[in-house]
């Protein structure tokens, strides 16, 4: 594999599970330290052993408090000496009717998914100016088209996706590249037996123009392009890894 990382460091947030551990095994297969970040330290601890403590940093971080975020960013840079690129993957959805929904759900998705990108920026950015990085946001599908009761992660990767186009402007001056990843249905490999999943992938091939479904690895590997120096003159750019369920509708799933 190419190693367009060597030397650089790279925080990811929600890196314990899913699509983050995508993320980070291919920064890390390129040559990068990786500042792993989320709630999980058990799990950091143990995706760290396998990509290579010596390379790895594993911080208990909740994304959703500015100043956690401002430490975990502060012990990458302490560790590792800088910081080269900066992957805002942390998420939640909840599956809630609009009716059903309350304040509190509505400000946990907002602060898990939207928050967290603005917090990360804003303390990586002295950082990322030294460097002339990247920054690389993890949207949805459903930030782009909608899903049925998901109205507040629609919201909230919608504004994403906004937040991304917005920081291109501002950053751009200092040579600092900000693009968004856009996933639907990801499957890891633990998912692959549970029915419900299975019914999903069939309902989502229906709409799609590629049948099968995307791995934490395609994200891991999409997210690894944007970031490195071939995407040099790309930045506010929302990339859809989807199987083409937007080049339709615009609508990413049947819930």
């Amino acid at each position: 594999m190419e190693q367009r990382f060597v030397g650089k460091t790279v925080v990811v947030t929600g890196s314990s599970s899913g699509i983050g551990v995508g993320i980070a095994r291919r920064f890390a297969a390129e040559g990068a330290n990786v500042v792993l970040a989320a709630r999980r330290k058990d799990r950091l601890d143990t995706l760290a052993d396998e990509l290579g403590a010596d390379r790895c940093l594993a911080v208990a971080t909740d994304v959703t408090n500015a100043a956690g975020v401002q430490s975990m960013i502060d012990a990458g840079v302490d560790r590792f000496g800088g910081l080269d690129v900066l992957v805002s993957n942390a998420g939640l959805g909840l599956s809630r009717d609009f009716q059903d929904s309350t304040l509190d759900d509505w400000r946990l998705v907002m602060s898990t998914n939207l928050d967290s990108c603005f917090f990360g920026a804003k303390a990586a950015l002295p950082h990322l100016r030294r460097t002339r990085g990247s920054i690389v946001q993890i949207a949805s599908a459903s930030g782009l088209g909608g899903d049925r009761t998901l109205t507040a992660y629609n919201a909230a990767k919608g504004a994403v996706v906004n937040l991304t186009r917005g920081l291109a402007f501002d950053l751009g001056q200092d040579g600092i590249r900000v693009n968004t990843v856009a996933p639907a249905l990801t499957v890891a490999d633990e998912h692959l037996g549970n029915p419900m999943v299975a019914d999903l992938i069939e309902r989502f091939n229906e709409r799609r123009a590629l049948t099968g479904y995307s791995t934490p690895d395609d994200i891991g590997a999409a997210v690894a392009f944007l970031a490195s120096a071939d995407a040099r003159f790309i930045t506010g750019t929302i990339l859809p890894v989807d199987g083409g369920i937007t080049a339709g509708s615009g609508q990413p799933s049947l819930f």
